[in-house]
């Protein structure tokens, strides 16, 4: 039997963390390892539960989630973190994607979703659906502009993937559009297992920390 998924959720309002035990402890195979109030306390709390999973809440009043994510990602070995956000949080969303987050939560995203979402992040596949993926990226790609401006962003995007081969290109742009790796095996003729070599090679390649990167280096290329 494969051991439960190890959760910690970090958010500084005690009734949406306890709606979340709730939610995480009907799970049979997901086990909340313990909460924290702010992202201050992200590292102790890390430390000591060693999740798998990090459930984090973007606004809080002392160390903020995105801040907490970026710290995280420092460490090769950290868990993967869902960002639990509102659709108004648009470019917050993007800065927590970019810094290495695996996807986001709507917290008033229902139950089984959310339990789905955890499983999902915790075996590597993409939590968000090629819809919300499409939405969201598309939106707020055109807020979040660097110095430079769009069309450098868009020039150092293509630079990047243009070390790619034809067929890890491939897969990349699949990624871009939110398929899991059991789609994009049937769409490319490819087993699954090929498709996690693929994409375990495209993170080493463009020196990326998960797909959701993927996906978003190939909307910043404006491939998708």
């Amino acid at each position: 039997m494969r051991e439960p998924v190890r959760v910690l959720v970090v958010d500084d309002d005690p009734l949406v963390r306890s709606a979340l035990a709730m939610v995480l402890g009907g799970a049979e195979d997901i086990e909340l390892v313990g909460e924290a109030a702010d992202g201050d306390e992200v590292p102790g709390a890390v430390q000591r539960c060693e999740p798998d999973v990090v459930l984090m809440d973007i606004r809080m009043p002392r160390v903020d989630g995105l801040t907490a994510t970026e710290r995280l990602q420092t460490d090769p070995d950290s868990p993967d973190v869902i960002v639990l956000t509102t659709f108004d949080a648009d470019e917050q969303v993007l800065r927590a994607l970019r810094a290495g987050a695996s996807g986001f939560l709507v917290k008033d995203t229902p139950p089984a979703a959310i339990v789905e979402a955890v499983r999902r992040v915790a075996a590597g596949e993409p939590m968000l659906s090629p819809s919300v993926t499409r939405q969201l990226i598309a939106h707020v790609a055109a807020v979040d502009v660097p110095a430079g401006g769009a069309d450098e962003r868009r020039a150092r995007a293509e630079a990047r993937l243009g070390t790619l081969s034809e067929r890890e290109l491939e897969v990349a742009l699949a990624v871009g559009r939110g398929l899991s790796n059991a789609q994009i095996g049937a769409e490319l003729y490819l087993s699954v297992a090929t498709v996690k070599a693929h994409v375990s090679r495209l993170l080493t390649k463009l020196e990326l920390t998960n797909r959701v990167q993927i996906a978003l280096l190939t909307h910043d290329a404006e491939l998708v």
